[in-house]
């Protein structure tokens, strides 16, 4: 049964996660007993300092690492139980990745770099329309080399955004980029899950980005530290940066 609050539906919940890295004889606790519940269509911003196990608890929710205990529940299904298969497949069916770093290709051109979520996803997008909307489609025949920070950011959403994915992840999606392309960056996100339903979670320490979400969620020591809904967030140009 889908758990909805209001007419809102939870897309995400997290259930006593905990997780341990074992070095030797030494344990390192990322997470420790978090829980909480994320609605669909909303954005989302996790904000912590470094170390404070943000992007372990981004990576658990992508499917890219498991829990050491609890459970993940994602669209009503619990993903924390899922062998690499499963995994692989959650991956992509169910979310969309943008990293800090871009993760391009560097021999296949922009359109290229884009369209190679169609042979992962059958629910995928046009390329060119999603290079056209992060407005990069007279870029499509050049390679990575050829375009700036800024512009391989927005190539490497475009290629999340063609994935069609319910739920897009993104670490620090404007840490390498200037203020105003970030700004662009932002906006394309917020438009995303504002227009086009999607659940956007943003890890950051920027404190700024954190004006604009619904949610806020304040990781510290790989403990949940205040989870804030924000009934008037902010756009991107009402932001002071």
């Amino acid at each position: 049964m889908e758990n909805i609050k209001g007419n809102e539906k939870v897309i995400v919940k997290f259930e006593d996660v905990s997780k341990i890295y074992q070095s030797g004889d030494h344990e390192a606790k990322a997470l420790d007993n978090v829980s909480f519940e994320l609605k669909e269509s909303k954005f989302i911003v996790i904000l912590g300092p470094s170390g404070a196990g943000k992007s372990t608890l981004l990576n658990m929710l992508g499917g890219l690492d498991n829990p050491t205990s609890g459970k993940i529940i994602v669209d009503g299904a619990d993903i924390s139980k899922y062998d690499d298969n499963r995994l692989a497949e959650y991956r992509a069916a169910k979310v969309g990745f943008v990293f800090q770093f871009y993760n391009l290709i560097p021999t296949l051109t922009v359109y290229e770099n884009v369209a190679l979520v169609k042979e992962i996803s059958k629910k995928a997008l046009e390329p060119m329309d999603m290079l056209d909307a992060v407005g990069l489609k007279d870029h499509a025949k050049k390679f990575p080399s050829k375009l700036s920070g800024g512009e391989q950011q927005r190539v490497s959403i475009a290629r999340a955004i063609c994935k069609n994915p319910e739920i897009l992840l993104a670490d620090e999606p404007t840490g390498a980029l200037d203020s105003q392309t970030g700004q662009v960056v932002l906006k394309l996100f917020l438009e995303l899950a504002r227009k086009h339903k999607k659940t956007i979670i943003i890890v950051t320490h920027n404190q700024n980005i954190a004006k604009m979400a619904d949610t806020v969620i304040r990781v510290k020591s790989g403990r949940i530290h205040s989870i804030i809904e924000q009934e008037n967030p902010l756009t991107v140009d009402e932001v002071e940066w």
